[in-house]
């Protein structure tokens, strides 16, 4: 057996280990004393760069990713950790663009194994530590790190970072969060650091700026929040989504405070060229990402929440098309008669279930839609089934649009 065909099975076996511990159901922590003894062990890595904190609902990784554009472009080094990941467990951890080697990867986990069986440390746990210790080899500049879920708890809520972002709060997770916009709004207000300037995205309502800023206040933190500005409209985005605008808008903040409080240079081209090539050096795909664009035009979108699939709502409304094909499926923790009141009810629905154990079983999703007659439901046990069949039936003038997990949009990718 050739050498390098050894390390791809010694990779493809660690990649299954690491997964294997992903929980059925996302755990609530009591704390955050296993994350920092795995860090202790490892020397604390997260102290040897400097980070950016980027927490929110909705519009994480978006930023995450545009931010740490602009930022190569500038020639700064930038470590980033994203969540989750659609094709390959390696997008989750990147420097300026380039996946994490694998090698890498093995080796941690064959270095660090007997710690982490011993300690029971999680998945989440086991990512955030090996992206800490990979930065650090690396000797980045700077690491754009989001948050994997809610904030206060979360394993990346050990670092220090020079600036913490909170980019939307609405509702989601509510089984862990809790059920309503100022019990999640607590969780996330805890990355904001006693004296770190915190910066808020600008489409969360006055009551929940309200809360963060008395949050703010009380760690003595200094608070910005971002607003519509004509200026902006310079920026150009590569994304066909008007949801991304406030992305933008946020970023664009986030590069002011960079600039004019933590003295990073950041030119005004780099800036342009930051947005312009946010694609082509993140790799940033599954938000309004258009696979093809006529004869039927076929979209996917990672939203899988209320404030998601308002906005998608709210494009799918400034599209023209004949008529509209959805291709959804979801995690079992969502409610899913509150996400589809967002869809236009002559809709063809194809429903499946995402290859996972947290899926929303297909019967069970019979069950409770089975006395709505008005629409256009289908079932299908696979991704792959419901996909093809869409495709089957949508007409040249039809849109598809496949959404309602990331889990789903990744196996579409992967057909």
């Amino acid at each position: 057996m050739c050498f390098n065909k050894l390390k791809n099975i010694n990779y493809l076996k660690t990649i299954n280990w690491i997964l294997q511990k992903i929980p059925n159901v996302k755990p609530y922590k009591s704390g955050l004393d296993k994350i920092k003894k795995f860090c202790l062990y490892l020397g604390n890595p997260q102290n040897f760069f400097k980070s950016i904190h980027i927490g929110g609902t909705n519009g994480k990784g978006s930023t995450v990713h545009m931010l740490s554009s602009i930022l190569q472009e500038e020639k700064y080094l930038v470590g980033s950790l994203t969540s989750p990941h659609l094709t390959d467990f390696r997008e989750r951890i990147t420097c300026n663009g380039n996946l994490i080697e694998k090698d890498f990867i093995v080796d941690f986990i064959k270095n660090n194994k007997k710690y982490i069986e011993k300690e029971n440390i999680s998945f989440f746990e086991i990512n955030t530590a090996l992206s800490f210790q990979y930065f650090k080899e690396k000797k980045i500049d700077i690491a754009v790190i989001e948050v994997g879920i809610g904030g206060r708890l979360d394993s990346t809520n050990i670092i220090n970072p020079i600036l913490s972002i909170i980019t939307s709060i609405s509702i989601d997770h509510e089984n862990i969060l809790g059920n309503n916009k100022i019990k999640i709004a607590f969780e996330k207000a805890g990355i904001i650091k006693n004296y770190i300037s915190v910066i808020i995205g600008e489409n969360i309502t006055k009551n929940i700026k309200i809360f963060l800023l008395k949050n703010a206040i009380k760690k003595n933190a200094p608070i910005y929040f971002t607003t519509k500005s004509k200026e902006y409209k310079i920026y150009k985005i590569p994304f066909k989504v008007d949801y991304q605008f406030f992305n933008r808008n946020l970023v664009l903040k986030i590069v002011n405070i960079l600039k004019n409080r933590k003295h990073f240079f950041i030119s005004d081209i780099s800036i342009i060229n930051g947005f312009k090539n946010v694609i082509k050096n993140t790799n940033i795909r599954g938000r309004w990402h258009i696979l093809k664009n006529s004869n039927p035009k076929i979209i996917c979108d990672i939203a899988h929440n209320e404030q998601g699939m308002y906005m998608i709502n709210l494009q799918l409304k400034k599209e023209n098309y004949k008529e509209l094909h959805l291709v959804l499926g979801f995690v079992y923790t969502k409610n899913l008669k509150k996400l589809l009141k967002y869809f236009p009810t002559n809709s063809n629905y194809y429903f499946c279930q995402p290859d996972i154990n947290r899926k929303y079983h297909i019967d069970n999703i019979k069950k409770l839609l089975k006395s709505n007659v008005k629409n256009k439901f289908y079932f299908y046990n696979t991704v792959k089934e419901a996909y093809f069949m869409a495709k089957k039936k949508a007409k040249k003038n039809d849109i598809i649009l496949v959404s309602g997990s990331t889990f789903v949009v990744s196996e579409v990718f992967l057909l």
